[in-house]
C-alpha cells in the first residue's frame, strides 16, 4: 500500500492509496541523444525492482519536445537497451503519439474549474514575481481571475492551492513540499504549444496502470506536482523510488555528452550492467562480469536490495566508476 497525502485547512489531510496487485515499472528515457551512464543506471534500477516483484517493466519514449529530438537516438537507446538484456513488456509507448490523450486530460481539468489562461510571458514574470521559485521565477496569478483586457492567452496553467503535499520515497524517506510556495501555478500548455511534461507523464503513467516509478533524484522535486495531478484527474498514485544522481568530481550531472555508453562490438555490456549495481550500492559476486548480460540480471533481480542504494546530495561520482 503506498500514500501520498495532500494537506490543506479544506481538505484535512487526505490520503490518496492504491494498493499494487501486479507491479508496473517503466523506464522513459528521452531521445536527446545516446544512453549515458545516468540513464543507464536508472534503467537497470527500475527493472530489476519490477522484476524482483514480479512485474512488468514497460518502454517509454519521452519524445514530447520535438526540437529537441536527435534523429536516430531512439534507435540508440533501443539497441543498448538490447544488447544490455533489458527488455521490455508490451509495445514501446511514444509520446509524441499522445496528444489526444494529453488534451483529454486538459478539457478534463478544464471542466472541473482547475486550469486557467495565461497571457503573460516569461519576461514579464521575471519582472513580477514576488521571490524566486525551486524552479525559477514563481508565476504571480496575474491571470488566475481572467486575462487582462486586449491579451490573448498564452499558456495554461493549473491553480495551486496552498496544500502541502507528502510522500514517502522509496530511497530518499519522506518529503514534503508547498506547491504554492515552491512553484506555483504551473504550466500543462506551452506558449509554443507542446503539452507540458509534467502533465505528459501523469497522464502516460496512469494510462499504462504504472504504479512503481523508478527515476534520478533530478526529478524529485517535480514529484509533488506529479501527485497534485494524479490526485486532479482520479488516478491512483505511484509508488516513488528516486536513485541518487551521477555527478563528476565538481558535483555536476553528468551529461549525454560526458556519460554517453557507446555499444560497438568491443563493448563489455557485463562490466556496464556490474558498474550499474555497484554505483547503486549492491555487492555483486566475485567474477561476476565474466557472465552474461541476462545471467547478470537474473541475479541482480532476484537479490538488489533497495536499502543498500545510496541517498543523499551527494550524488553518486562518475570519475570513480570510468565505463
Amino acid at each position: 500500500m503506498h500514500d501520498a497525502r495532500i494537506d490543506s485547512a479544506s481538505m484535512k489531510g487526505v490520503v490518496f492509496c492504491m494498493s499494487v496487485e501486479q507491479v508496473v515499472g517503466r523506464f522513459a528515457p528521452s531521445p536527446t541523444g545516446p544512453l549515458h551512464f545516468g540513464s543507464l543506471i536508472a534503467a537497470v534500477g527500475s527493472y530489476c525492482l519490477a522484476r524482483q516483484a514480479g512485474g512488468r517493466w514497460l518502454l517509454r519514449m519521452e519524445d514530447l519536445d520535438p526540437p529537441r529530438v536527435v534523429p536516430g537516438a531512439a534507435d540508440e537507446i533501443l539497441f543498448a537497451l538490447e544488447s544490455l538484456g533489458l527488455h521490455w513488456d508490451g509495445e514501446i509507448i511514444w509520446q509524441s503519439r499522445r496528444g489526444e490523450a494529453y488534451q483529454a486530460a486538459v478539457e478534463m481539468l478544464r471542466d472541473k474549474g482547475l486550469i486557467f489562461d495565461c497571457a503573460c510571458s516569461r519576461k514579464e514574470i521575471l519582472a513580477s514575481a514576488p521571490h524566486p521559485g525551486e524552479e525559477g521565477p514563481l508565476y504571480p496569478g496575474t491571470c488566475r481571475s481572467g486575462l487582462p483586457a486586449g491579451r490573448k492567452p498564452r499558456a495554461l496553467r493549473i491553480i495551486v492551492p496552498e496544500q502541502q503535499v507528502c510522500f514517502t520515497d522509496g530511497v530518499f524517506g519522506a518529503m514534503q513540499q508547498v506547491l504554492s510556495e515552491a512553484v506555483g501555478d504551473f504550466v500543462l500548455h506551452r506558449a509554443d504549444g507542446m503539452f507540458a511534461y509534467q502533465l505528459a507523464v501523469v497522464v502516460d503513467d496512469a494510462a499504462s496502470g504504472v504504479n512503481q516509478v523508478v527515476r534520478g533524484a533530478d526529478l524529485l522535486s517535480s514529484t509533488p506536482r506529479q501527485i497534485f495531478l494524479h490526485a486532479c484527474l482520479g488516478n491512483p498514485v505511484p509508488e516513488y523510488i528516486h536513485l541518487p544522481l551521477l555527478t563528476d568530481r565538481r558535483g555536476k550531472k553528468v551529461s549525454k555528452r560526458h556519460g554517453a555508453v557507446g555499444f560497438e562490438p568491443t563493448v563489455n555490456t557485463s562490466a556496464l550492467i556490474v558498474r550499474a549495481l555497484g554505483l547503486l550500492g549492491q555487492i555483486v559476486p566475485e567474477k561476476i562480469d565474466e557472465s552474461p548480460p541476462h545471467e547478470i540480471l537474473e541475479w541482480a533481480c532476484q537479490n538488489i536490495d533497495r536499502q543498500r542504494i545510496p541517498a543523499g546530495d551527494q550524488g553518486l561520482m562518475f570519475d570513480d566508476f570510468p565505463v
